[in-house]
């Protein structure tokens, strides 16, 4: 239930605030003065586009914030709860519209998505405007109102979760027909490639062996040279580290017997000479591995080239190649067992697709029940409408299939989509003797407000939305048909809250609270205001109403006599 909207440079709006209550209240007041501003601003709430355009002149941003009771076990707590939101607290959804059009939306204060504040406020207030028959024209909207009023949500969805289960499993079976038109080509390629990375005989880490050995070839020479050099600089040449070492120990041990604490020193000295003889034999056996051959050179070269190949074509590494084989392996093998695969997924998918029809069509038949049974509701609202002579129908037709609709997506001659198989359109026929039409065929702005207001009070019971707004619905209709109007609303306030715009007294009288809307200049602007009235406030408005611009006695006591036998 909308408790408090706050409204603050917003069109001709300065700084507004408004309290309400439950039941039924009405804003009233002359052309122009702001009462389709409120509901353009209830409408930002509920996640409309905001505009700069609507931003009050000399003002850089506008600000709307609106305070809504919630129930704790609804849709919007829920949502609330799930956005870590605390429901307890209420719901507070506050915009900000910016002249750089950077606007803000802030939920209990926390910055959130127009998304989230869509998904939030889907059921919390549903307007209904001058043109609200535009919405109930559109022959989309006519299946979901029939499945609301017949308690079908829950079957709907149920066919809409089966529908959605279906769909893989059609493209995994179209996906497997796929595979088998492409069978030939496909194990053509995949031998290919296993003859390929077979006829390779790869080896575990081969390609870094193989990297190693082709520096060494390249480098073959300045390997020996190095080597070689560092034997004959260790051993065999003349005044070697070997023979320096043995004259050094000699001189050494002489001087040990002077002083036996240098034994010790000479026995590391000569250590360190048996080392290095160790350390040369080392040497001449890697010099005997230092290969200068060109053709080696060449054949190595030539083996990388292959792998690098390989990796390039199969995935970056040799362990990826041998998974890419393993990988071939797993796919022949499950190309063998295709067949089986497919009269699998052909079970699957029509068991599911026998749950799904039977669903849709149980649907149908309830859907055709309760056509009948909205169309006498109806029928029955709008001769209390003053439209007693009016025919209401709901016309049932398959979903057409089209081309691109999936052969496993028929059912006799409908196409089954999220919905089911139905499509529903409320026909009309306002005048005796004529023919049932679409309702997008009726020209009267007051016969298509009348089935508005006819189709919101039958569906009151069902409708999960809090707080109705009529914006000036009751176009095109007036006296006691007016009254009758106002009647209906009343009595949709005993389950909802209910705001309406009118410009009829006959419809007001009925109201538990009124608000008058005017516009005055101050301090040379133009400023819409709202104040709510007391009961003699009520008479001269219901006068005002009545009579125009001149007030008389007369009207005031028609006004006060109309308050009274409200």
């Amino acid at each position: 239930m909308l408790r408090e909207l706050s409204i603050k440079n917003f069109a001709i709006i300065d700084d507004l605030h408004i309290r309400f209550d439950s039941g039924f209240t009405i804003m009233s007041g002359e052309t122009g003065a702001g009462k389709s501003i409120i509901i353009n601003a209830v409408n930002l709430i509920l996640g409309s586009r905001a505009a700069a355009g609507w931003i009050r002149t000399g003002s850089e941003t506008a600000e709307i914030e609106a305070f809504f009771e919630i129930d704790p076990n609804g849709s919007a707590a829920r949502i609330m709860a799930e956005n870590d939101l605390d429901p307890a607290e209420g719901l507070m959804i506050r915009r900000i519209i910016a002249r750089n059009n950077r606007h803000r939306i802030y939920i209990n204060q926390h910055p959130a998505t127009i998304r989230l504040l869509a998904v939030i406020s889907e059921n919390l207030a549903c307007i209904s405007g001058q043109h609200a028959h535009q919405g109930l024209l559109d022959e989309d909207q006519h299946l979901r109102i029939l499945d609301q009023f017949g308690g079908l949500l829950p079957l709907r969805e149920a066919v809409g979760e089966r529908f959605r289960e279906l769909a893989p499993l059609i493209r995994n079976l179209d996906d497997l027909k796929g595979k088998k038109a492409h069978q030939g080509e496909q194990i053509e390629l995949l031998g290919f490639q296993k003859q390929e990375i077979l006829a390779a005989d790869i080896q575990p880490d081969e390609d870094a062996r193989l990297e190693r050995e082709l520096i060494r070839l390249k480098n073959g020479e300045v390997l020996y040279q190095a080597v070689n050099s560092g034997i004959g600089e260790l051993y065999s040449t003349r005044n070697a580290v070997v023979e320096r070492l043995g004259e050094v120990k000699k001189q050494l041990e002489k001087a040990s017997r002077i002083d036996p604490d240098l034994a010790p020193r000479v026995e590391g000295i000569a250590e360190a000479t048996f080392r290095i003889e160790e350390i040369v034999n080392s040497l001449r056996s890697y010099l005997g591995t230092i290969q200068m051959d060109d053709r080696r050179l060449e054949a190595v070269d030539e083996r990388l080239n292959r792998l690098r190949a390989l990796k390039r074509k199969y995935g970056g590494s040799l362990a990826s190649v041998a998974d890419t084989l393993a990988g071939i392996d797993a796919a022949l093998a499950g190309i063998e067992n295709l067949a089986d695969e497919i009269a699998a997924a052909e079970k699957t998918l029509a068991r599911h697709r026998q749950a799904l029809a039977e669903h849709a069509v149980s649907l149908s038949r309830k859907r055709a029940e309760t056509g009948r049974d909205l169309a006498g509701k109806v029928e029955a609202e709008l001769a209390r409408l003053s439209m007693s002579s009016t025919r209401f129908a709901v016309a049932m037709s398959p979903v057409p299939a089209s081309e691109a609709t999936h052969p496993d997506l028929f059912w006799e001659d409908a196409a089954i989509g999220c919905t089911g198989i139905d499509r529903a359109a409320f026909m009309i026929a306002p005048n005796v003797g004529e023919e049932l039409k679409p309702l997008s065929a009726i020209a009267s702005g007051g016969e298509l407000s009348r089935v508005v207001l006819a189709l919101k009070a039958i569906l009151a019971a069902t409708d999960a939305v809090e707080t109705l707004i009529f914006d000036e619905v009751d176009a095109g209709i007036g006296g006691g048909v007016a009254e009758i109007v106002g009647q209906k609303l009343a009595a949709l306030a005993r389950r909802h809250q209910v705001l309406c715009i009118t410009h009829l007294p006959q419809i007001a009288k009925f109201a538990d609270h009124h608000f008058a809307i005017a516009k005055n200049v101050h301090d040379g602007r133009t400023r819409t205001t709202l104040r709510p009235l007391d009961d003699a406030e009520r008479v001269r408005e219901l006068a005002r109403m009545l009579g125009g611009v001149e007030m008389t006695q007369a009207t005031l006591d028609h006004a006060r006599e109309m308050f009274e036998k409200r």
